[in-house]
């Protein structure tokens, strides 16, 4: 049939020994990571602009995250095409333990403009967003884990969904404070904070139980739902600011809702996501029945044995 040639052409396309590095987990979180310090760069600037970098120290992770990107982007080439492990090692060493302080000092210093003065739940919630630089400790935890831990392991794939577990925690606590700040005043406002949840249950299972291959599934359904949760908060937010007061664009979103927030989720979904794909052949399939991430796992490893179990 033509849709089975199609098939067995995409599939030794995809298998073939060119793309090796399109394979590469290792390569995803690196990829990852430097993404997301390159969009932490937008994020920060819009969110310190309310108050126009009142502080000479909230210049600190704007500059970080615009220096690091081309530097991680230099250190993946120099390992994926030249194959020099040395200089990645060191640039990743380097860069992961910066932004790990960044994001602790960070936390310091949202928790020292209210909470620290007050010590109240109020004080709490309407202080600048405290588990927001974390962010950035989680990214160097996730440099520091890709060098440290062998990324064929299963401990390398439990360390990639302990840190998007974390991110998802992240995110029920800022969706808790931030829409507490209005008294939740639109009831969709909580979907996020029970979405968050329900992923933060669902994602912690496999780290702590033995689970099969159809759990991923299951798994892989929640982080669906994660990344609708994520893309629905975008729009909210942003119509939401097209309808404050402001003379410009740039200013609605200053002053509004943070437009870049719900888009945590999908991006936190591509992380468990790795961590998911590669926790894959460590897992037994389940019987009756294959699971979806199982059939897709060996179609596009055909030439793959079948990993010992641990």
């Amino acid at each position: 049939m033509l849709t089975n040639k199609l098939l067995a052409r995409a599939q030794k396309i995809v298998s073939a020994p060119r793309l090796r590095w399109a394979h590469d987990p290792q390569l995803w979180v690196e990829l990852f990571v430097t993404v997301n310090l390159a969009i932490l760069a937008a994020d920060i600037y819009i969110a310190h602009s309310t108050n126009q970098f009142r502080r000479p120290a909230e210049y600190i992770p704007l500059y970080f995250s615009i220096a690091a990107p081309p530097i991680l982007a230099a250190g993946i080439a120099l390992r994926w095409r030249w194959h020099l492990q040395a200089p990645w090692r060191d640039v990743g060493y380097l860069i992961g333990w910066l932004a790990a302080l960044v994001g602790l000092a960070g936390v310091l210093y949202h928790l020292e403009s209210s909470f620290f003065l007050d010590r109240t739940l109020k004080s709490l919630t309407y202080a600048a967003p405290f588990a927001a630089p974390l962010a950035y400790t989680g990214l160097g935890f996730l440099l520091l884990a890709n060098r440290m831990v062998d990324s064929h392991s299963k401990e390398w794939a439990q360390w990639v969904m302990l840190l998007a577990l974390g991110g998802f925690f992240g995110n029920f606590v800022l969706s808790l404070t931030d829409h507490a700040g209005n008294g939740f005043f639109f009831k969709t406002e909580w979907i996020p904070v029970i979405s968050s949840a329900f992923a933060t249950g669902f994602l912690i299972v496999p780290l702590f139980m033995k689970v099969t291959r159809r759990f991923l599934d299951l798994c892989l359904l929640v982080l669906l739902i994660q990344a609708l949760v994520g893309i629905l908060g975008f729009w909210f937010h942003l119509h939401s600011n097209l309808l404050e007061p402001g003379h410009s664009l740039f200013e609605k979103l200053v002053n509004g809702a943070p437009p870049l927030a719900p888009l945590l989720f999908p991006n936190l979904v591509a992380l468990a996501l790795i961590g998911l794909w590669a926790l894959i052949p460590h897992l037994e399939e389940s019987t009756p029945g294959i699971s979806w991430l199982g059939s897709i796992y060996r179609w596009t490893h055909p030439q793959d044995v079948e990993n010992a179990l641990d």
